[in-house]
């Protein structure tokens, strides 16, 4: 997954950008207690480990990441 149609996921499921400094990104959804980080670089691809990550903490993953 790229960082481009993750920022989309997140956007789909409600999340807003919240704050931005430089490439750091902040995303924040009602009834989700914490903001939702992205160190956002385009069109690269996310990090295996990194997605999995940001997509447990915003709720929309659950489960081991396989590979």
């Amino acid at each position: 997954m790229r960082f481009n149609e993750l920022v989309q996921l997140l956007e789909k499921n409600g999340f807003t950008l919240l704050k931005e400094k430089g490439s750091i990104r902040y995303y924040a959804k009602a009834g989700v207690g914490r903001l939702i980080r992205i160190d956002y670089h385009g069109a690269k691809e996310v990090p295996a480990g990194t997605c999995y990550a940001i997509l447990k903490a915003a709720g929309l993953k659950t489960g081991k990441p396989r590979d």
